[in-house]
């Protein structure tokens, strides 16, 4: 047997034994690397970036932020809870922080760690802007998005690996130019379009929890107003971004908001 087709074997057999179902959507996704080895770590870099940055304590919009944030968790744990999925956070260790930055951003690593900056409160505006916010990040956890992109550089890593066993007879001219044209085509054809994904299903779990908590999710279209027009329109095209478009967003968002408010109509929740 050839070193080709062993490569290609094994890369068969590791797509098989790593994969984990999303809780959310049903779909097997890949998991080269469990949450077990990704936690511990992801833990010590929260500690580690809070010791490096100012956090604020003791604010209106720091308690915000946990109030907010703890919403959210339990909506989590009540929607998991009643779709089977009891002990799936059992490993979690929540955290809600806000740190001084004018960046316009938040996120949640593996875990439950999150951060909110205070650049995006102003568009955020309110408590369910913020809700937003947290039920999009926290999502990206709760899919464990971070496992399944880690795991996707494992096997792009594999493919250039194979690439070069493949080409290893040929120039160095031409094992150059297909490696580079491996590189192109496996950021914008696969990762990038990959993240997108990522993204808009966190899109579709954060309104699910959101509505949940209790926070309508037909306020979500207008946060992202409000980021698109921040934004000013200086954004890359979007096949060249690891995010959808605004409108593209924008747009899903709006079509997904019935389903929301269905799923929180199972837990009582309503909206007028």
């Amino acid at each position: 047997m050839n070193i080709r087709v062993r490569l290609i074997l094994m890369s068969i057999l590791v797509l098989v034994i790593s994969c984990a179902k999303n809780p959310f959507t049903g779909k097997s996704t890949m998991a080269l690397v469990s949450n077990s080895e990704i936690f511990p770590s992801s833990f010590q870099q929260y500690g580690q970036f809070l010791s490096e940055n100012k956090v604020i304590k003791g604010t209106k919009d720091a308690e915000r932020v946990e109030n907010v944030g703890m919403k959210i968790k339990v909506a989590a744990e009540k929607w998991l809870n009643a779709n089977g999925h009891q002990g799936y956070l059992k490993d979690y260790k929540w955290e809600y922080n806000l740190v001084d930055s004018k960046e316009v951003n938040a996120w949640c690593m593996p875990g439950g760690k999150i951060v909110f900056y205070t650049g995006i409160l102003p568009i955020c505006k309110d408590d369910a802007g913020m809700a937003t916010v947290m039920g999009h990040e926290v999502a990206h956890a709760l899919a464990n998005h971070g496992q399944q992109r880690m795991s996707a550089g494992v096997y792009q890593q594999l493919g250039a690996a194979g690439l070069a066993v493949a080409t290893g007879g040929q120039s160095k001219e031409t094992q150059e130019l297909a490696m580079a044209a491996y590189g192109v085509g496996s950021q914008y054809g696969a990762m990038m379009p990959f993240s997108r994904a990522h993204e808009s299903e966190a899109d579709m779990i954060g309104l699910t929890l959101m509505a949940v908590a209790g926070y309508n999710p037909e306020t979500a279209v207008a946060f992202w107003e409000r980021m698109s027009a921040n934004a000013g329109g200086n954004k890359p095209p979007e096949f060249m971004s690891t995010h959808p478009s605004d409108a593209t967003r924008i747009a899903n968002i709006k079509k997904l908001v019935p389903e929301a408010k269905a799923e929180a109509a199972k837990f009582g929740v309503t909206f007028k």
